[in-house]
C-alpha cells in the first residue's frame, strides 16, 4: 500500500503543467521597411455626413463595424452598397454592427438623391500603411512588428483584421521630426510583392507568417527586459535605399512591467538626427539591440521632445505573437 502511494504521488507530480516558450532563443533580425495591408472585419464607421441638413439618427456610433444587412453578411464596401440596395424597404435596412465586441442591431434611414441611397456614412474596410520588421522566428516563420497596434487614424480605434498581408516599399524621403510635431518616412508602395500574410493585430504589434526567403546569417540572441540595463544601445532601421543600418541611443528609464513601454530612450547619433530630427512615423518595430542582443523595439515617439521615445521589449512581442 505504501508503494502505491508513492506511485500515484509520483504521477501527479508528472501531470502538473509546465510553461514551455513556443518562441525559438534566437530570431533573424529585422530592420526593413515594410507594407502593411489590413482589411477589417466588418465594415467600419469612421464618421457622419448631413443629408438634407440632418445627421442620420440610427444607434451607430464612430469605431462601430457594420457586419450584417438584413442578416446578410458585408465584408466590403461595394458589398455593403450592393445589399443596401437590394433590401431597402420604405427607405430603410436593417444592418448588424458591433459595439465594443457587443453584436447588435438598428435600422439606418437613407435618402434617396439623383437615384442614389445615401447612408449618411463615412466607412472604411481596408487600411494601408508603412512600418518596420522587428524579427522574424526562423523555426515557426511567425514575423513581428510595428511593437503597437493599427489603429484608423480618424478614430483611434483599432482595426479588427480579417485579412492582410505585409508588401515590399522603397523609402523615397524623410519628413524630419520636429518637438511637437512627429515627421516620417515617405515611401512608394508596391503591394503585388508580398511578403507574408498578417494574422493578428493586437497592442503588441501586427504579426503573421512569413512567406519570403529567410537568411538565417542573421540570427540574434533574444534578452529579456529584466536583464536590460541603462546606457548604450542601438536601434536597427532603414532609411537611403531601404539599407538596415544601426544608430546609437541611450536608453534612460527601464520599465519590465508594463505592458509596451518597456523602456525610455533619448538617439544619441548624430547621422539619424541629422537625417531624421529624431524618432519619426515609419520607425515603429525598428529592432533595438544591447550588447549584440535583441532586447525589443521602437514603439512611440515623444511628442514634446522627438529625440526621445519608447521601446517593447522583445519578449512581450514575442509571447504574444506565438500564443
Amino acid at each position: 500500500m505504501k508503494n502505491k502511494n508513492y506511485i500515484i504521488f509520483f504521477l501527479l507530480i508528472l501531470f502538473i503543467p509546465i510553461k514551455i516558450l513556443a518562441y525559438s532563443n534566437k530570431v533573424i533580425l529585422g530592420g526593413q521597411n515594410i507594407g502593411i495591408s489590413v482589411e477589417s472585419k466588418g465594415i467600419m464607421v469612421v464618421g457622419f455626413y448631413k443629408i438634407n441638413n440632418s445627421i442620420n439618427d440610427s444607434k451607430l456610433k464612430i469605431g462601430d463595424y457594420i457586419t450584417k444587412v438584413n442578416n446578410i453578411e458585408v465584408n466590403s464596401i461595394n458589398e455593403l452598397i450592393k445589399l443596401i440596395e437590394e433590401n431597402v424597404e420604405d427607405s430603410k435596412v436593417n444592418i448588424t454592427y458591433n459595439h465594443n465586441n457587443k453584436e447588435k442591431e438598428t435600422t439606418l434611414t437613407l435618402e434617396k438623391v439623383d437615384g442614389t441611397y445615401k447612408t449618411g456614412l463615412y466607412v472604411k474596410d481596408n487600411l494601408k500603411g508603412l512600418g518596420t520588421m522587428t524579427y522574424i522566428d526562423p523555426e515557426t516563420k511567425i514575423f513581428g512588428c510595428l511593437g503597437h497596434e493599427v489603429v484608423e487614424s480618424n478614430t483611434n480605434t483599432k482595426i479588427e483584421v480579417k485579412t492582410g498581408n505585409i508588401f515590399k516599399v522603397l523609402v523615397t524621403s524623410i519628413t524630419r521630426s520636429i518637438d511637437g510635431t512627429p515627421g516620417t518616412k515617405n515611401a512608394k508602395y508596391y503591394p503585388e510583392k508580398i511578403y507574408g500574410e498578417v494574422k493578428k493585430n493586437i497592442n503588441e504589434g501586427i504579426y503573421g507568417t512569413y512567406n519570403g526567403d529567410l537568411e538565417n546569417d542573421n540570427l540574434i540572441d533574444i534578452l529579456d527586459s529584466k536583464e536590460v540595463k541603462k546606457g548604450e544601445a542601438y536601434i536597427y532601421t532603414a532609411l537611403d535605399d531601404n539599407e538596415v543600418k544601426s544608430y546609437k541611443i541611450n536608453i534612460l528609464k527601464i520599465d519590465a512591467d508594463n505592458d509596451t513601454k518597456n523602456f525610455y530612450f533619448e538617439v544619441e547619433d548624430q547621422e539619424l538626427l541629422d537625417k531624421t530630427g529624431g524618432i519619426v512615423q515609419g520607425m515603429s518595430g525598428s529592432p533595438i539591440v544591447q550588447n549584440n542582443k535583441l532586447i525589443g523595439a521602437v514603439t512611440h515617439v515623444s511628442i514634446d521632445s522627438v529625440k526621445n521615445g519608447y521601446g517593447i521589449s522583445i519578449i512581450n512581442m514575442l509571447e504574444k505573437g506565438e500564443n
